[in-house]
């Protein structure tokens, strides 16, 4: 089976998130955007002329604005990427709530190297706090109205995905899935396209004969979970009556109600109940912070927001010499 990955600590996380080296991939990149391919000695034009190579001091990552911390891990990765003959001292962990003025980390070694690896520092703890700093305020809304927990999704920036969903976690939410490749949502256009292919058989069949298939395609490690997207009460209904969900290998274990209203939503929790299904609902489309308190008093176990990162504003961090 695939790493549960939200029981894993936030070092842990990271880690499992750049095992494939996405996350070194981008900071790679980002390093590159600043650089070039210029001699890396001298390719920041102003330190050289105006900062001594031997120069050594000091340098505080100080947060400008109330906030929750995310994108520390990265921090010795880019300074090793910009052969910075600096250390890094946290003083604030990821995950934790920081006010206007405080001091974030220390940065203790060469200058020139520190003020070249500034800008790429700042804009992935800046875009990453700011994912876990919105992350953050769904949750405590989400607390307000039930016990759901909040998960993000695959609207993420391309090529930040991987540090976006570590974001997530570090402001208290939880993964969904990571891509394309380690679980099954099947959603209406699927069923659709097997309809149209001459697919015989009910919602419930289609659904049991996808899963089925899709657990024989999985990949070596398995899918992290099964769900079925549903957008009527009579689907969800239809499913739960022809035994399409569950824990069986056949069955979806979580089912998406896509776009409800918060009555329809406690209508499907409500049948789910009393029919004793044992699947998990998950609310999705168009949450907004001003909705989500609403959404998770309906019963729902799940919410997805597309906003947790897609909304997400960068937070303002300097570097104080």
């Amino acid at each position: 089976m695939p790493t549960d990955l939200n029981a894993l600590t936030l070092a842990e996380l990271y880690k499992e998130l750049n095992a494939q080296g996405l996350a070194t991939r981008l900071l790679e990149l980002a390093r590159e955007e600043d650089l070039g391919s210029f001699n890396w000695e001298t390719a920041d034009v102003t330190s050289t002329c105006f900062v001594d190579d031997w120069l050594r001091g000091e340098g505080k990552i100080v947060a400008r604005e109330p906030g929750t911390v995310a994108g520390l891990a990265c921090l010795d990765e880019i300074l090793n990427l910009y052969r910075a003959d600096v250390d890094a001292f946290i003083k604030v962990p990821d995950g934790q709530t920081v006010q206007p003025g405080q001091t974030i980390a220390t940065l203790r070694g060469k200058l020139r190297p520190m003020l070249m690896a500034e800008r790429t520092i700042l804009n992935i703890l800046g875009r990453l706090s700011g994912v876990a700093t919105t992350t953050a305020a769904f949750v405590a809304e989400a607390a307000k109205g039930g016990h759901a927990k909040v998960y993000d999704t695959r609207k993420t920036t391309p090529g930040l995905r991987m540090l976006e969903k570590y974001a997530v976690r570090c402001g208290g939410g939880f993964c969904h899935r990571l891509g394309l490749f380690d679980a099954v949502l099947i959603k209406d256009n699927h069923l659709a396209v097997m309809k149209d292919r001459g697919a015989a058989g009910d919602l419930a069949t289609l659904v049991r004969n996808a899963v089925s298939q899709a657990r024989l395609e999985a990949p070596r490690e398995g899918l992290r979970f099964v769900m079925l997207e549903v957008d009527s009460i009579d689907q969800m209904r239809q499913v739960i009556e022809g035994n399409a969900v569950g824990p069986g290998d056949n069955q979806a274990g979580i089912l998406l109600l896509d776009n409800m209203s918060t009555d329809q939503l406690k209508a499907c929790v409500q049948l789910r109940d009393q029919s004793k299904a044992r699947v998990e609902l998950e609310a999705s489309g168009g949450v907004r912070l001003e909705t989500i308190a609403a959404i998770s008093s309906t019963g729902v176990d799940r919410i997805s927001a597309g906003a947790l990162t897609r909304g997400a504003l960068t937070l303002d961090i300097g570097l104080d010499f």
